[in-house]
């Protein structure tokens, strides 16, 4: 994760939202749907829902640029970090 704060990441506005049901295979498949077409998405989850932003970075195969509060940034991986 990076310590410096991209002001384009601050205007991207949450194209996916995890709901009260949690972080599921459909949720998944969508945030790398969405990857795919725009390179960098950002994710929200609700207040009371637990959600592991690195799990989630994994499972969708993609880069986790930052975290803050209920927020992530996920990127598209690189092609050497496709491994």
């Amino acid at each position: 994760m990076t310590t410096k704060t991209d002001p384009a990441m601050q205007d991207l506005k949450p194209t996916v939202w995890i709901g009260k049901q949690g972080c599921t295979e459909a949720t998944i498949e969508e945030i790398a749907a969405q990857l795919k077409k725009r390179k960098v998405i950002k994710v929200k989850w609700l207040q009371n829902t637990e959600v592991d932003p690195e799990a989630v970075a994994e499972a969708a195969r993609a880069v986790l640029v930052e975290v803050r509060g209920k927020t992530m940034v996920l990127a598209e991986r690189g092609k050497k970090e496709r491994k």
